[in-house]
């Protein structure tokens, strides 16, 4: 009988590169191209703005780790996030981000793609997540945003628009435009 030892979070702590802890295993995911890294960092650098001019929250980039607790998923690394939570160091934020944001890269396409995003999109609703962001910059429908409230029903954002994350974020605003220049 071959029996497998589930990976834990200290473990992830020690791993190069971006991953995250699902299913007992270290998942990595493979570095982001030009125009999406570049997207989600806009989006981060728009919410440390916001952060800063209201005095809550705080803004985190791509590569940030946040600690959950469900059977099944143990860690979040979105492109971007906006967390209201306490501190916690050099560690891992305990607890999902209010705000998620996860900008498809090149080999984020096609129906095993879309499922995993479906359910990861669960994931962060059952942690806590109100908002995620499905950023697709090859598609018309750039910002899909999809809420706690009703997972099934995003609001689409296209290029000329003024993209929310309402209520995660209340009163944020961000131009799509912004993302592709």
């Amino acid at each position: 009988m071959n029996t497998k030892t589930r990976a834990t979070i200290e473990e992830l702590y020690k791993v190069e590169g971006k991953a995250e802890l699902v299913n007992g295993e270290i998942v990595h995911m493979p570095p982001s191209g030009d125009e999406p890294s570049s997207a989600g960092f806009e989006i981060a650098t728009n919410l440390k703005a916001y952060a800063r001019r209201i005095g809550r929250g705080r803004a985190y980039p791509d590569g940030t780790g946040f600690h959950v607790h469900l059977p099944h998923r143990e860690s979040f690394s979105p492109d971007a996030a906006y967390h209201i939570g306490p501190r916690t160091g050099m560690r891992f934020l305990e607890g999902a981000p209010v705000f998620a944001v996860e900008v498809r890269s090149e080999n984020d396409y096609g129906p095993a793609a879309e499922r995993d995003m479906q359910d990861k999109r669960a994931d962060y609703f059952a942690c806590g997540t109100l908002v995620v962001w499905d950023v697709d910059l090859l598609s018309e429908d750039v910002i899909r945003s999809y809420k706690a409230s009703d997972p099934e029903h995003p609001v689409i954002f296209r290029r000329g628009e003024i993209a929310d994350a309402e209520p995660a974020v209340p009163g944020w605003r961000m131009p799509v435009n912004d993302l592709f220049e």
